[in-house]
């Protein structure tokens, strides 16, 4: 069956089905608005992103149900990188009507399930008729305790510089398939299903243990400088430091240039924070609790907003920052 043979309304109907409201929803799916609440105590937070066919992902590239979990994921990562706890979901679905209702229905399970890991619930969003492309917009509500919810401008000179996961996996992948190569299945679910770092988030706010951080869709380099920029501080990191799984290395060894993408990739959706120096074995044994590598990468200086690299011969350089921008670089 074709959407347009079903009927938006009747779409509508389906998703609300396949919905069961959680704590806070006093009114879901189905009214002009969602009626919620968040505890109290809490500051209510909001991220909101975009995703468009052949600019933020390809059909040939991948299956509708991964990327519905993919579409959740990225702004899941964005409360996570805030400290908070996401609670609500709204998704807005631009499609042409010729499109299969079963690649709806696939989409639908991937946002759904990436949703309900978390327990958050999806109150809203809207439905279109694209003339092309898929047009996909999700927006995630959570909340942190008042006061504390974890910004870009907080670190200090003698900060250490710390990351979870490893980089570059989604950009290896990337890279390969524009290549017309095959990326090895891990690489692929790195780019096409990242893990939102949502328990480490909340846990470093909770535990005032970040003092500054920001999820990594830009890029490293990218994403480090917003930190450097809003705390008016300088950054020195080390390639040495810099944490690569085991495929990467494989990649890299037969063609060092990729090594570029652990530090200027985009898409890992790992978290990067500065920490106290005093604080540093309470975040290494938080990543022992949780199962998860937190590396320290480098420090916090004084300074303005510059970034620096030792790299891999000793040689220290200002890095030139190329991250993914929409209207200016690509």
């Amino acid at each position: 069956m074709k959407l347009q043979d079903l009927g938006e309304f009747k779409l509508i109907d389906r998703i609300r089905q396949q919905v069961v409201n959680g704590a806070g929803v006093h009114l879901g799916i189905g009214d002009d608005a969602a009626v919620l609440s968040v505890p109290d105590g809490h500051h209510l937070l909001t991220s909101t992103d975009l995703l468009i066919e052949d600019v933020h992902f390809r059909h040939d590239w991948t299956d509708c149900e991964a990327l519905g979990h993919k579409a959740v994921a990225v702004n899941l990562s964005d409360i996570a990188a805030m400290g908070g706890t996401p609670r609500y979901l709204y998704l807005g679905l631009a499609c042409p009507g010729e499109t299969d209702l079963n690649d709806i229905n696939a989409f639908l399970k991937g946002a759904l399930a990436e949703a309900a890991h978390y327990n958050v619930t999806l109150v809203g969003g809207d439905t279109c008729r694209s003339p092309g492309p898929w047009m996909i917009s999700v927006t995630i509500e959570g909340s942190a305790l008042a006061h504390q919810a974890v910004c870009r401008d907080g670190a200090q000179p003698g900060d250490l510089i710390m990351v979870s996961g490893t980089l570059g996996d989604s950009a290896l992948a990337l890279h390969l398939l524009n290549n017309g190569k095959e990326p090895e299945a891990a690489l692929l679910a790195r780019h096409h299903q990242p893990t939102a770092q949502v328990e480490l988030g909340r846990l470093l706010g909770k535990q005032r243990l970040a003092k500054a951080m920001i999820d990594i869709s830009d890029g490293l380099a990218s994403d480090l400088e917003h930190i450097l920029r809003a705390s008016q501080v300088d950054g020195f990191i080390e390639e040495n430091r810099l944490p690569l799984s085991e495929l990467f290395q494989r990649h890299t060894d037969t063609e060092p240039a990729l090594r570029e993408l652990a530090l200027h990739g985009g898409e890992d959706y790992e978290l990067l924070f500065t920490v106290a120096p005093e604080k540093a074995a309470d975040v290494v044994a938080l990543g022992a609790e949780l199962n998860l590598s937190l590396t320290s990468i480098g420090v916090i200086q004084g300074g303005s907003g510059a970034l620096y690299l030792k790299d891999r011969t000793g040689t220290v350089r200002p890095i030139l920052v190329r991250g993914y921008d929409h209207f200016c670089r690509s």
